[in-house]
């Protein structure tokens, strides 16, 4: 069997990004083994129920042809590849990467690995994951990376909300510290990717990764700064903003209330992790959009400082609009930030499981602020239709809105 046929693959972690891998490939022809250490997720994958909401992958998953070539389990099995999809969290204290997952990944292949075998990391990690963490682990079954078994970084391109375009249409990079793992890993996504391969190193695989995510949180904080400076001059930021980018080769971001998700607000420390010195700008990027949510709570806590025991409607838990995903959500971070300062405050979002709510005009009854922390279309629609009636329910009609 060759690296262009079918081959048998084994995705560990099967979340947001391995699962879609998994379901694409299994939809290419090869057989496909999803592990999760949740069996919950192994049983809702053998049943062909999809725990990631997207109507497209649910699609995919319902097609014959993946019903039988997709199959989930708790513990790896042998296999020609070896897809590792697992989380790379942020050690939020020491602010480093947290590798426990990968790690762990590797370690359960070694009973299972063989020469010629292929193993690649989706997951994202700091420069010098591959070689100096992934190839010890490895190599302690004799077999020698780059000689014996192959081993490359092709960091996943997905976003939440739209991950079977992404997958499919995004171009991928194909790292490899040879160019045999170069080689197979690029006929492995070629199966199912319709951008572009380029293949590179593994290391500049991985900090290409990095460098993507962090060129949007240093934008972003470009922009909140921005937005800062205005608000202490007294003036529009969004006006300001809007007339700079007139100029045809400025493109300034909007400000926000911070950054979440799973990439953008952990990535950039992976880089500081690996070179402090040299990542300076990185760093202060880090701390203005940290610091973000407390300076949206305190904005909202100045709105309502002259009404006593206020009563405050927060809507948004997702970290960006016309999403569910509320990883390192900004917006659970300032409700959190005020309530811890005594604040009541009643948390919705029309997306997000747990958080639903009839119409605003109904939760907003006898409340004294609306806070519009994330800019659903769908609650955005509901003021704009709405308010009047919404202002005429509220004891207090006022009405903050941010990331518009």
């Amino acid at each position: 069997m060759t690296e262009n046929k079918r081959q048998k693959i084994v995705v560990i972690g099967t979340g947001y990004v391995g699962l879609p891998a998994a379901l694409l490939l299994a939809r290419a022809g090869h057989e496909v083994v999803g592990v999760d250490i949740n069996e919950n997720i192994v049983h809702a994958i053998n049943e062909g129920v999809l725990h990631i909401r997207e109507e497209q992958l649910q699609a995919i998953m319902n097609e014959p042809a993946v019903r039988v070539n997709l199959k989930a389990q708790s513990s790896p099995c042998e296999a020609d590849v070896f897809l590792i999809a697992v989380p790379t969290p942020l050690d939020h204290r020491k602010k480093v990467a947290e590798m426990k997952y990968v790690i762990d990944a590797t370690e359960s292949l070694l009973p299972h690995l063989r020469s010629g075998n292929l193993v690649i990391l989706e997951s994202t990690v700091p420069p010098l994951t591959c070689r100096e963490v992934m190839t010890p682990i490895l190599e302690r079954t004799g077999l020698k990376v780059g000689l014996d078994i192959y081993l490359a970084h092709c960091p996943e391109r997905i976003l939440p909300g739209d991950v079977f375009y992404e997958i499919v249409h995004n171009d991928r990079i194909i790292g490899g510290a040879d160019p045999e793992a170069r080689r197979r890993a690029k006929a492995v996504y070629a199966s199912f990717v319709e951008g572009n391969l380029y293949e590179t190193d593994d290391v500049t695989a991985e900090l290409c990764k990095l460098m993507e995510n962090t060129y949007r949180d240093v934008n972003i904080a470009l922009a909140n700064e921005f937005a800062a400076v205005a608000e202490r001059l007294g003036i529009d930021a969004q006006v300001a903003i809007g007339l700079a980018n007139k100029h045809p080769r400025v493109n300034i971001l909007s400000p926000g209330i911070g950054v979440g998700g799973h990439c953008i607000p952990i990535d950039p420390w992976f880089i500081k992790e690996v070179d402090p010195a040299n990542s300076r700008l990185i760093f202060t990027s880090r701390l203005i959009n940290d610091e973000m949510p407390g300076r949206v709570a305190s904005k909202i806590r100045r709105a309502v400082r002259a009404i006593p025991a206020p009563k405050i409607v927060a809507i948004g838990a997702a970290y960006k609009a016309n999403t569910e995903d509320v990883r390192e959500s900004p917006a659970i971070e300032i409700v959190r930030l005020l309530r811890e300062d005594g604040c009541s405050v009643d948390h919705y979002d029309p997306l997000v499981a747990g958080y639903q709510y009839p119409s605003l005009t109904e939760i907003c009854a006898g409340a004294d602020c609306l806070a519009i922390l994330v800019a659903h279309e769908v609650a955005t629609k509901d003021l704009d239709a709405n308010r009047g009636e919404i202002e005429r329910a509220m004891r207090h009609p006022i009405i903050l809105r941010f990331g518009d």
